[in-house]
């Protein structure tokens, strides 16, 4: 009882001393405290504010990053979690018929979690002090490391958390899909909306070589940061999708900003007045962003900006020569800056290539940019090199794999497997059909997966019986006196040009006794 009653008694003390002492003096009082109880333990503190500096203004993004760690990596995940504060924002409440959003959790003030880093044991406490007179909290984290191991430890802890909390945030951050609007000279900007597309790799009916050298690929630049800085190259990516209409790459483009979870920028070129407008867009795109240009081929005509002056050159040396040396001179001067300046106004082939690969194109780092035609042929040379277009990616008709991915995710398992034999062999035989065409032939029937099937196998069956017919056609032509081929090909008539052609009716006289089971 008097040991308690000593007790009170200093407690009582230390509460009339902390009213009528100084504040200046308390604390130089507590850090002296600080200092001896630093000085005697074994271990070795650190703290990690909410915000720097003496007005509290600036946020420390450490803080944002070991909030997020401990969300993730500890709170969640340990079997025995300390105490811990559950709210619910109250925008997200009162919606009839949305989903319940879940409660964010943070640990509780004054409370600590331990955490293990290679072989030493790590504590993170939460403290929130509020300030004298005021309702305001200063909140922030304190780290224990083990004295003796803090100076090699702690650096290597740090990037392991930044690169943790860097994942998390990347995971759980909501994406946009960006487009720019039509507007006037000097206003250019983006719009966006919510970026909820359902398309992964995982639904993706791709080759599978092909879809892992993608994934390869994709992973290898997100987790590039370090050999991109070493390298000196800009940390940025470009593919081209090429293929028909409907061969998957719209749902490609979209895998990919769902697998690196960046945004979506998609370029409208027709909408860009000018390439300082051009220049505005690709400044005000974000970092972790895919940037999309689709059919590059019939957004502009890319290739008219180059080569304009030499042809005009070429013209006037044919023309008679009535002028002086002195107005050759100025024409010559006047083409070269309309050769230049002719396309001011309009987006041109040089100002799509300073936006891929000039000095503007690095105003931002971990950018994707990805291109998309159905005709490469109709592409300049010179977006086409590495640096622009670094990986090109071909997609054409579904293939056999495909088609039976595309049918396995659209009916389900089916029955009759000799039907689904059938239209593999039809595939192989030259059969061709887009993915987009093979999904709404399954689309119509995917409640009756044998029907589907059988109407897919007779499709596929159709496209061959056309293939052949048409082959026959071009056959019996090159037969014909009135051939056209005949006529403007020297060398072909005669017994080395029928020769040709009846080996070609041989091989499909045997194709089509092969089909028919003779």
């Amino acid at each position: 009882m008097e040991f308690l009653s000593q007790m009170w008694s200093l407690l009582g003390l230390l509460t009339i001393l902390q009213n009528v002492l100084p504040t200046q003096l308390l604390t130089l009082l507590h850090s002296l405290w600080q200092s001896l109880q630093d000085s005697l333990t074994p271990y070795s503190y650190f703290d990690v504010p909410e915000f720097l500096g003496s007005a509290a203004v600036e946020p420390n993004a450490l803080y944002r990053h070991v909030q997020l760690y401990l969300h993730r990596s500890l709170l969640l995940s340990s079997p025995s979690p300390p105490r811990l504060t559950l709210s619910l924002p109250r925008s997200v409440t009162g919606h009839v018929g949305a989903a319940a959003a879940p409660p964010s959790v943070s640990l509780s003030p004054n409370h600590s979690v331990p955490d293990a880093f290679n072989g030493h044991r790590a504590v993170w406490t939460h403290h929130a002090d509020t300030l004298q007179d005021s309702l305001e909290e200063r909140r922030s984290f304190s780290l224990r490391l083990p004295k003796r191991h803090a100076a090699a430890v702690l650096p290597a802890y740090l990037t392991h958390l930044a690169a943790a909390a860097d994942n998390l945030e990347r995971s759980s951050r909501a994406r946009r899909l960006h487009t720019n609007a039509a507007s006037p000279r000097g206003s250019a900007s983006w719009s966006s909306v919510p970026f909820c597309h359902p398309s992964t790799f995982e639904t993706l009916a791709l080759d599978p070589d092909l879809k892992a050298r993608l994934l390869a690929d994709l992973t290898s630049f997100a987790e590039g940061r370090e050999f991109y800085r070493r390298t000196g190259r800009p940390w940025k990516r470009g593919y081209l999708l090429h293929g028909p209409p409907g061969s998957g790459k719209s749902s490609l483009i979209a895998a990919m900003a769902n697998h690196l979870r960046y945004d979506v920028f998609d370029l409208e070129l027709t909408r860009v007045t000018t390439n300082a407008d051009l220049r505005a867009l690709l400044i005000q795109t974000t970092n972790r962003s895919l940037i999309v240009i689709e059919d590059i081929d019939c957004s502009l005509h890319l290739t008219g900006d180059r080569g304009l002056p030499s042809m005009r050159r070429h013209k006037r040396r044919r023309a008679p020569a009535a002028a002086s040396d002195d107005s050759s001179d100025s024409d010559d001067a006047r083409d070269d800056v309309l050769g230049t300046d002719s396309h001011r106004g309009k987006v041109t082939l040089s100002g799509l290539l300073n936006f891929t690969d000039g000095l503007w194109s690095c105003c931002g780092e971990e950018r994707v940019i990805v291109f998309t035609t159905n005709h490469v042929d109709g592409i300049d040379p010179a977006l086409l090199r590495p640096g622009r277009m670094d990986v090109h990616v071909r997609l054409g008709p579904c293939g056999a794999y495909a088609m039976r991915e595309l049918v396995d995710r659209y009916v389900g398992a089916v029955g009759d497997q000799e039907m689904l034999d059938a239209a593999e062999g039809c595939i192989r035989d030259g059969a061709e059909m887009t993915p987009a065409e093979v999904g709404e032939v399954l689309l119509r029937n995917r409640d009756e997966p044998e029907t589907a099937v059988m109407e897919l196998a007779s499709e596929l069956k159709a496209r061959v019986n056309a293939a052949d017919e048409l082959q026959w056609e071009d056959s019996a032509a090159e037969l014909s006196d009135e051939s056209p081929t005949k006529k403007g090909r020297k060398g072909f008539a005669g017994w080395e040009g029928k020769v040709r052609i009846l080996g070609r009716l041989r091989s499909l006289t045997k194709s089509e006794s092969g089909r028919r089971g003779v």
